[in-house]
């Protein structure tokens, strides 16, 4: 059985570090980092998008994270990542996910409390934690596109009445980070963390982590951020590492030869954030 998240970042915002929530795709990808985390004795969160889903299957990526919850000794969770469709979530949880973010922030204020609220209702019944975002975090990540700039920033007093209001049990902030690659050095308004932190008693969530300097991370981790996802930064070494093998190997076909580097690869960046998160040792 997948665990839910709730009680994960409690112990993390009473301790003072972030699980860490890597974006996984395959087979390949969340054994990688589950190896890792387990190497460091980390807990963690696997999440998929709807579009891995899409892509995989639901009932397989389920399957697979439910599977190695059973033989990793960490504490190791299945979470949905930037879910908007209701009815994606319920198929989801039915199959045992107990971890799901329900992402409305596209929405006006009014509207995304309604959308949470409906999830927070269903999930909450079968013992599942729900993470919700207010603002917007730029960037691009699969068919998510976000324009960058402050007024799409989280507000300190609405956050508290979105928490407030929907029951939610982790919050997803923007505070300047954003999908996908950066195309300058990311400034992070941490005053507007801070400020946050004070207002709302849940934890929070840092989306758009990939190619945030690490000094920034640790600021963040250091004032209240209890959950940190990573995504693009894994697939980049991933696929260059398969690349750099052909290169060296061009007649090479076989999946398990090519798939190792690139395992390593992922390894290395797990290894390196959760450090970041200072989650290691905390299984």
């Amino acid at each position: 059985m997948l665990i839910s998240t709730k009680e994960m970042l409690l112990t993390a915002q009473k301790k003072g570090y972030a699980v860490p929530a890597f974006n996984i795709h395959n087979l390949e990808t969340a054994l990688a980092v589950a190896q890792a985390a387990e190497e460091m004795k980390s807990p963690l969160i696997l999440a998929a998008t709807p579009g891995t889903l899409r892509f995989n299957g639901s009932p397989y990526i389920s399957a697979i994270i439910k599977e190695m919850s059973q033989h990793f000794m960490i504490p190791l969770t299945f979470h949905l990542d930037h879910h908007e469709s209701f009815e994606d979530i319920k198929d989801s949880v039915d199959l045992g996910c107990r971890s799901v973010m329900i992402d409305a922030s596209h929405l006006s204020f009014e509207e995304n409390i309604a959308k949470v609220q409906q999830v927070v209702q269903y999930v909450h019944a079968l013992g599942g934690t729900v993470e919700a975002e207010l603002g917007r975090i730029g960037g691009v990540e699969e068919d998510l596109v976000v324009s960058e700039n402050q007024e799409c920033y989280t507000d300190p007093e609405k956050a508290k009445e979105f928490v407030e209001r929907t029951g939610i049990d982790s919050l997803a902030i923007a505070i300047g980070t954003a999908h996908g690659l950066y195309k300058a050095e990311p400034k992070l308004d941490f005053a507007r963390l801070v400020a946050i932190r004070k207002m709302i008693d849940v934890p929070l969530v840092l989306h758009g982590a990939s190619g945030v300097p690490d000094q920034s991370l640790l600021k963040t981790v250091e004032l209240g951020i209890c959950k940190i996802n990573i995504a693009t930064e894994l697939k980049i070494p991933f696929s260059q590492a398969i690349r750099e093998f052909f290169i060296t190997n061009p007649e090479e076909n076989d999946p398990r030869k090519y798939f190792l580097p690139a395992k390593e690869a992922i390894k290395k960046v797990v290894k390196e954030k959760i450090l970041l998160c200072g989650s290691q040792q905390k299984a």
